[in-house]
This record gives C-alpha cells, sequence and structure tokens, in this order.
C-alpha cells in the first residue's frame, strides 16, 4: 500500500498565487507561499491542543492571518471564494503518468490527507487524479492531524497495511518525519531541488524527484 500526501504532492497548492493575482498583485506568489505555510501550522497547532477544527477553518484563519502581514483588505466573500479556489489546484505534470506505472506494478494507491473526505475527493476529481485511486483517507475522521502517530496507524489499519509492506509518499517533510515515526516506510518527494530535510536522524527511505522516479525506484 502506498499513502500519498495531497497538497504539494499531488497538487500545487501554491498554485493559489493565480487565483491571488488579480487581488493582490505582484506580492500573490510570496502571499500564496505563506498562506500555505501557516495554514499547515494552525493544524499543527490544533492538534497538539485538542482543539480540533476541520482543514477549511485553519485555511480561512491562515488567509486572515496573511492579510494582516501584507496589511490587504479582501471583502469577506473574496475571502470565502479563495478558499473554495483550494478544490480547483491541478496535479502535478508527473503524478498521473506516475500513479499508473505504480498501478501497473500492481500497488494499492490510497490518498492520505489533512483535508476532510469530501474536499479532497472534489479537489482530486477536479484534477483528473481520483479515477487512479484506490481510496481517499482523510485525518478528519479522527479528528486530529498529522503527524499525530494516530493518523499514520489509522492509514494502515483501513487499509490492511502492515508497517513493512506501507509507504507514504509525501513532499512535507514533517509528514515523513511522522510516518518513520509511526513505522512506516516514507518517501520524500523533493519538488523543489533547494528545500531541505529537518536534521532529526529520521532520514527517509527514498528520495525521489517525482512520482515518475518514484515508480522506477519503488517495488511491489
Amino acid at each position: 500500500m502506498i499513502g500519498f500526501d495531497v497538497y504539494g504532492t499531488l497538487v500545487d497548492p501554491v498554485e493559489m498565487g493565480a487565483h491571488l493575482k488579480s487581488h493582490i498583485g505582484d506580492q500573490a506568489k510570496a502571499f500564496g507561499q505563506l498562506w500555505h505555510e501557516k495554514k499547515v501550522e494552525y493544524a499543527f497547532r490544533r492538534a497538539l491542543m485538542q482543539k480540533y477544527e476541520d482543514f477549511s477553518v485553519c485555511t480561512l484563519q491562515a488567509l486572515r492571518y496573511c492579510m494582516e502581514v501584507f496589511d490587504i483588505e479582501l471583502p469577506e466573500e473574496v475571502q470565502q471564494q479563495l478558499v473554495k479556489e483550494f478544490a480547483n489546484l491541478d496535479a502535478y505534470p508527473d503524478v498521473i503518468p506516475g500513479l499508473i506505472k505504480l498501478r501497473d506494478k500492481g500497488h494499492s494507491i490510497t490518498a492520505f490527507s489533512n483535508g476532510p473526505e469530501t474536499a479532497v475527493r472534489k479537489l482530486l476529481g477536479n484534477a483528473e487524479v481520483l479515477p487512479y485511486l484506490n481510496d481517499v483517507i482523510s485525518v478528519d475522521d479522527l479528528k486530529t492531524y498529522k503527524p499525530d502517530p494516530a493518523v499514520y496507524q489509522y492509514l494502515m489499519q483501513r487499509t490492511q497495511a502492515t508497517t513493512s509492506n506501507s509507504w507514504l509518499v509525501s513532499s512535507n517533510p514533517f509528514d515523513v518525519i511522522g510516518a518513520k515515526a509511526a513505522g512506516m516506510n516514507a518517501v520524500w518527494v523533493k519538488r523543489n531541488p533547494d528545500q531541505i530535510f529537518d536534521p532529526w536522524d529520521m532520514e527517509p527511505d527514498l528520495i525521489v524527484k517525482d512520482l515518475i522516479e518514484l515508480s522506477e525506484q519503488i517495488n511491489a
């Protein structure tokens, strides 16, 4: 079983800069990057505090934080529309070819996300990725977030996998380290060649640049 992170691994969340540009202008890319980082941070904090709200709440609150940082006012209806645009992110070009190769090699493929299942299914359906997956599993079922060990155990339970035959694939180092801490095998998709992996003495089992390389490196 291979569990794939969604945001940053299958689809590009920073692509939101294109939707932001008409509202924010030249700062859109930087705004989009901070928005992505902040919503992940908010999910971490909610999990630690055991004050769960689904990822759309983290996303909206992170947007409002960014508005303060960049000193930008956006009407409420624009804010809500921007959050909805997360359902329209494109898959990275390597994703569908890579998933096809993995499926042809006999792998069971699951999307595994911090986002609510309904929202993730809509996103992956719009991105034309959903037909290549066996399932979509969300942390929303447990009301906590990655990298809580419980969510990785839940992934293995739902897919009837064991630590020896399960893989977590993510472009996010915290997710890779979380999976390793839970006993899973883990792959880091290093989409940005300048990105640094956290020096936690917990290394990924495999590092690839994209899903096509993954399909060539991982065996069924």
